[in-house]
């Protein structure tokens, strides 16, 4: 028999150390060679790392949340042969002592007491008088105490208890994202009132005429044709800002990050080459990167270089929201829930279908004039849903 160590390899495009995300193994299991033994966490994926070799675990290094670099011992193995330390002194380790018996409850307890209607009463009740805690003389029970232990729901309950939850793993890079855009950046949020009727009725009528090859559109892929048509008069709004070179970059491409709600937390998948769909092509990709988000097959591309955001919170209700940049880009946009209500219009109350548009932006690239006017601009677009399909 041998010590093997089995160290962190390296997991790709020069990271130097990652996350403990979560162990399959402990001190005393058996693994077999390909078998997983933990997960590591980098910045952008999760990495299922496997034993190379058959062994007994006889020690882990390192527990969820510790970050480990590259070369360290994650788990020591005894494997069959020489490992790559000797294996002089390496031992299995002892198991622990089993815990003592506990006595049985109630097992030193006394005959309760009790006056003979009353246990006649607990007899018809079911409750079993060693059980009960007697209130009366010298630990009495009495007929009360009887209703107490047969109906404690009636009682207040109260609770102290305290769970600690370690915030890891993603989690974790999603807080220290969120509080780093909230610390660095100056958000300016607006929001505005869009009458969406006339392109609620077109996204309606053009699902009727989809073909079966065609995803199914939702508002978003509309919000994204619109945002590209804004792109060449708002450069500003395309755009990441670098603050600690101070330099603005604004882009001819338009690569638009989704928010999505995955069981691991909030993920932010792009759409690329906005510029280049069309309305069926921006609901094909918008369903390829959230559904690969949300399954994690979504490649390194996938998850990296938007220029801007958009977030949509509708389907769960909200009449507006005060969405969290996400940096380093300069505006996040928000549509809420459709809402149909009595509104004037041309001198008549009519029924419409409206939303709010919620939006932020980083008021140290983009004045408050300017984003008005992009949200007013976009407001046009989405309520003469036309005016998007002409050059």
């Amino acid at each position: 028999m041998g010590l093997y160590l089995f160290r962190l390899p390296d997991v790709g495009e020069g990271v130097a150390e990652a996350e403990i995300g979560a162990w399959y193994v402990k001190a005393g299991d058996v693994v077999q060679e390909d078998a997983p033994l933990v997960d590591m966490l980098t910045d952008k994926a999760s990495v299922e790392i496997t034993s190379p070799v058959t062994g007994t675990v006889l020690a882990i290094h390192g527990e969820t949340g510790d970050f480990a670099p590259v070369g360290s011992v994650l788990v020591e193995l005894d494997v069959a042969g020489y490992g790559e330390a000797a294996s002089a002194g390496a031992a299995k380790p002892e198991a622990l002592p089993e815990p003592a018996e506990k006595p049985a409850p109630n097992a030193s307890k006394p005959a309760p007491l009790a006056a003979p209607a009353t246990r006649h009463r607990a007899d018809e009740m079911g409750v079993p008088l060693a059980s009960v805690t007697g209130t009366g003389p010298e630990g009495r029970i009495l007929p009360e105490d009887l209703d107490a232990y047969a109906e404690p729901e009636n009682a207040p309950v109260t609770s102290d208890g305290v769970t600690e939850i370690r915030i890891v793993g993603l989690r974790r890079k999603i807080a220290e994202k969120m509080q780093a855009s909230k610390r660095n950046i100056p958000h300016f949020a607006y929001v505005e009132e869009f009458d969406m009727t006339n392109l609620e009725a077109l996204r309606k009528e053009l699902n009727e005429a989809r073909s079966a090859n065609q995803q199914k559109l939702t508002l978003l892929p509309f919000f994204m044709q619109a945002v590209v048509k804004l792109r060449p008069e708002f450069p500003n709004v395309n755009a990441r800002y670098d603050d600690e070179a101070g330099i603005l970059r604004t882009y001819d491409a338009v690569h638009i990050g989704i928010a999505t709600q995955t069981a691991n937390g909030l993920v932010v998948p792009v759409v690329r080459h906005v510029e280049a769909l069309d309305l069926w092509g921006c609901a094909r990709e918008l369903a390829r990167v959230t559904q690969g988000a949300r399954d994690g097959t979504a490649s390194r591309e996938d998850l990296s270089g938007s220029t801007i955001t958009l977030t949509s919170l509708g389907t769960l209700g909200g009449i507006a929201a005060t969405p969290v940049i996400n940096a380093p880009e300069v505006a996040i946009l928000g549509p809420n829930k459709l809402m149909e209500r009595p509104v004037v219009k041309d001198g008549q109350v009519v029924i419409r279908t409206l939303m709010n548009l919620s939006s932020s932006f980083d008021h140290r690239i983009i004045d408050g004039f300017d984003a008005a006017s992009y949200v007013q601009r976009l407001k046009r677009l989405i309520e003469k849903p036309a005016l998007l399909f002409i050059p």
